[in-house]
């Protein structure tokens, strides 16, 4: 028998008993990646399993290969829409957030290890990222929805935060190393990383990009692979031009997963599958490398560095940032809170190891015991802590069938899925009356496990799902007819939209918040001809209400059949509107 032999029987029962752990977590209240951990060290040299693992080498190549595709998925599966409402909040905990995190944590470790101020330093970073995965595993295990806005400060903030504790990690060894000066140095070596992190994200983004809008493979399982090898390559190019290759992949997943191409949720859900291995993989990988009883040796300062990271050093970081951008106390508070960590202080704790700095086994340890204490007790208490804080909401209930369109060709449309909530806009409203744009089309119906038939008498009800088919340009007006008929946000952008002539004026109140002058039943065929007094529209004709143009955009003999409508301001949300839109493909 060849040594892969054995090799491939070993990781198929490590990672099966992974999986299976996995199972247990919404019954623990453990987040995953503690489980997964555990499979580690039982099937380690001290384990049940005796396997003989030693190789920090080993172990951070799987661990940077691992966070890499784990990234790139998390920026697959970011919407940029995401991304531009809380760019501000999540860019500053990532960046001063971190660094604060850093320094007190580093400061306390110094004095409880009785450490250099660097070495104490050196922990701070190596503890300063988050993971948004594991928080929200834990929420949908009991059941828990954020609010939109909160969610996704946690989400991007969560993946945008790993290259500055990279970052902060690999300066310190190089100052420790005495390879670059503590000041300026530093600072160089920061827009080095991220500058150049980022143009290789843009760049490699947007080429492939390019690259899936005129390929035509023919086997459509290549796509997941060609998307694959753009991510590496994204990260291998940043890294060997001395950038941030975290960064650089992130970006190039963001940039991709908002694109339109071929099989793209096939792409999507290669990806998450992949992620999931990878985090599998590399936690149970971690723990083999830890030796259980040298845990014991550091566990009173390492439950001290916890406590101070967890009570003192997030909230330190949150506080001073989260209310400058209009989150209250009860947000802030769980924020600060939720600062769970995961895989990637893990990581880069086996950095020290490799570069053989002073203390390196005990930065490792102490990193290994903070990452579990904070898992274990924040991980368990995120959902007791939205609820007294008043933040949980119950999870949407989910279509019982799903839609999806596989096209080769570059065509401009999404399917989007929305949920009704009790007081949106279109429940109690038949179909016919929801003045959707001309080129939206509902394909499909779900309310509890039936499935029905779009027809324009069909009534709308709470919790219905629906899947629309539109244009990308009109999906701000989609989203706001089946959005919360009380809200007030943002205005409709200035986009025309084509109507059908016969649409009434309280169709378009009801559905968009817009105001007409006339009476609930005059359709815009019969506004555009009053206000033409005696003469005859025409394609072209354009006429203007109360600051919303309408203008007649086809007609069939002397009856006008489409109206193209520009909105004036009007009050509607797009964002926390009581609806769940799914992904587009």
């Amino acid at each position: 028998m060849f040594v892969i032999d054995q090799l491939l029987l070993l990781a198929a029962v490590l990672i099966l008993l992974g999986v299976v752990s996995s199972r247990a977590s919404a019954r623990l209240g453990l987040p995953v990646l503690v489980l997964f951990l555990i499979v580690g060290m039982l099937a380690g040299e001290r384990g049940i399993g005796g396997i003989p693992f030693d190789s920090p080498a080993t172990a951070h190549a799987l661990g940077t290969m691992a966070l890499a595709l784990i990234l790139f998925d998390g920026g697959l599966q970011t919407p940029l829409a995401a991304i531009r409402s809380v760019w501000k909040p999540a860019t500053a905990l990532a960046t001063v957030g971190v660094l604060v995190t850093a320094i007190v944590t580093g400061v306390a470790a110094a004095w409880i290890l009785d450490w250099p101020l660097l070495g104490g330093l050196m922990i701070g970073a190596i503890v300063g990222s988050t993971d948004a995965a594991a928080v929200f595993a834990q929420l949908r295990n009991a059941g828990i929805h954020l609010r939109k806005r909160l969610k996704s400060v946690l989400e991007v903030e969560s993946a945008s935060n790993d290259p500055m504790a990279i970052f902060l990690t690999i300066g310190l060894i190089e100052v420790l190393a005495n390879e670059v000066p503590l000041g300026f140095g530093l600072v160089k070596l920061f827009l080095m990383q991220m500058g150049v992190g980022a143009l290789v994200g843009v760049g490699v983004g947007r080429g492939t990009v390019a690259l899936l809008k005129r390929i035509r493979l023919q086997a459509s399982g290549m796509y997941p692979v060609l998307v694959t090898a753009c991510g590496l390559l994204a990260f291998g190019l940043a890294a060997n031009l001395g950038g941030s290759g975290f960064l650089a992949i992130f970006i190039a997943g963001t940039l991709v997963g908002n694109s339109h191409f071929a099989f793209k949720r096939m792409v999507i859900l290669f990806h998450d599958g992949l992620a999931w291995l990878a985090q599998i993989t590399m936690f149970v990988v971690l723990g083999l490398l830890i030796d259980p009883l040298a845990l014991t040796a550091v566990w009173v300062e390492g439950l001290l560095i916890a406590l101070a990271l967890m009570l003192v050093a997030r909230p330190l970081a949150v506080w001073p940032l989260l209310p400058l951008f209009g989150f209250n106390a009860r947000e802030t508070a769980l924020v600060s809170w939720v600062g769970l960590r995961g895989s990637v202080p893990i990581v880069l704790a086996i950095f020290p190891l490799l570069f053989e700095l002073p203390g390196a086994a005990v930065i490792f340890n102490v990193v290994f015991f903070v990452v579990l204490i904070s898992a274990i007790v924040q991980g368990s208490t995120i959902a007791f802590a939205a609820r007294r804080l008043g933040l949980a909401e119950g999870q949407p209930p989910r279509p019982a069938a799903t839609l999806e369109i596989t096209s080769l060709g570059d065509v401009n449309a999404d399917i989007v899925e929305y949920t009704l909530s009790p007081d949106s806009r279109a429940v109690g409203r038949r179909l016919s009356r929801m003045a959707l744009p001309e080129d939206t089309v509902i394909a499909m119906i779900t309310r509890g496990e039936e499935v029905i038939p779009p027809r324009g008498s069909t009534p709308l009800h709470a919790n219905d799902h629906l899947f629309a088919v539109l244009r990308p340009v009109t999906r701000p007006f989609v989203d706001r007819a089946f959005s919360q008929a009380a809200d007030t946000a943002e205005p409709l952008p200035q986009v025309e939209i084509r109507l059908k002539g016969g649409t009434t004026v309280e169709d378009v109140r009801n559905s968009y918040g817009v105001n007409l002058p006339g009476g609930d039943h005059d359709t815009l065929e019969r506004l555009v001809r009053r206000h033409l007094d005696e003469a005859d529209p025409e394609v072209g004709t354009t006429v203007a209400l109360d600051g919303t143009r309408l203008q007649v955009c086809a007609m069939d003999g002397t009856r006008v059949t489409a109206v193209g409508m520009l909105a004036a301001e009007a009050e509607a949300p797009l964002a926390d509107a009581g609806l769940e839109p799914g992904s587009a493909t």
